[in-house]
């Protein structure tokens, strides 16, 4: 009960400011421009949705920290956080709450583009069932960003930094299965017996590569899992972090 009041002020809090409705303008802005004219959705004749999920990892990169860098920072900055730990919740309930306040939030934004949904069935005859899973990986994907976000964000006060942290640690965890990433683990993982297993498991870990899985439809068990425990391992991280500042 308590997570769900959090929850309900957190995002009051949200549509309180100009903030909300920048987010979701730019997110709608920027979703349909790469969609239309870096994706060409006309010019390749058919009727899917590729060209509008492909960007969504690299629009979330930057957008999704812009939301979670306000999640605990400025709680520490002004000193509410205190004020909210001597009310009768628990710290994870306070996690939670924001957590899900911040994902409700993008799932709103990201429903709000159901407009090109209808487009494509208006042009064409696509694979609906397809379409409805990547909407489901997108979310999830938001999901693994503001698990990310919100344990950036308790390290610092500033949200400044904690932009900046979540979106090279989100970067990371995009690009984990490519060659920038895996050429520089190789190369010090290589000294060791168990280097080409931790390549794998480094390669394991990319945002993309489950992504793109659910993307073309096939929503897999370990995709599923690899956001769940992602999410709740970021999230226990955020506990900690808070558990042990709380006295700064």
């Amino acid at each position: 009960m308590n997570t769900v009041i959090i929850l309900r002020r957190e995002l009051k809090s949200y549509f309180a400011t100009p903030l909300a409705y920048v987010f979701i303008l730019i997110f709608l802005v920027l979703a349909n421009a790469f969609t239309f004219y870096f994706g060409g959705f006309f010019e390749r004749g058919q009727a899917d949705l590729a060209p509008f999920f492909n960007f969504h990892p690299w629009l979330y990169l930057f957008l999704v920290p812009a939301i979670s860098m306000r999640l605990w920072a400025e709680e520490r900055k002004s000193g509410s956080i205190e004020l909210l730990m001597t009310q009768p919740v628990t710290l994870w309930q306070a996690v939670l709450g924001k957590f899900f306040a911040a994902w409700i939030f993008t799932a709103l934004a990201l429903a709000l583009t159901f407009p090109i949904w209808i487009t494509v069935n208006y042009l064409g005859s696509p694979d609906n069932g397809t379409i409805f899973a990547a909407y489901i990986g997108s979310l999830m994907l938001a999901g693994g960003f503001l698990a990310i976000g919100s344990c950036m964000s308790a390290l610092t006060r500033n949200q400044v930094i904690a932009f900046i942290l979540a979106v090279v640690v989100c970067f990371g965890f995009l690009m984990a299965g490519y060659p920038l990433v895996l050429e520089l683990v190789s190369g010090w993982a290589s000294k060791f017996w168990a280097g080409p297993f931790l390549v794998d498991a480094v390669a394991g870990l990319s945002f993309l590569r489950h992504f793109e899985s659910i993307a073309k439809g096939v929503i897999d068990i370990r995709d599923v899992l690899y956001f769940a425990m992602l999410i709740a391992l970021f999230l226990l991280a955020t506990a900690i972090a808070l558990d042990v500042r709380k006295a700064e």
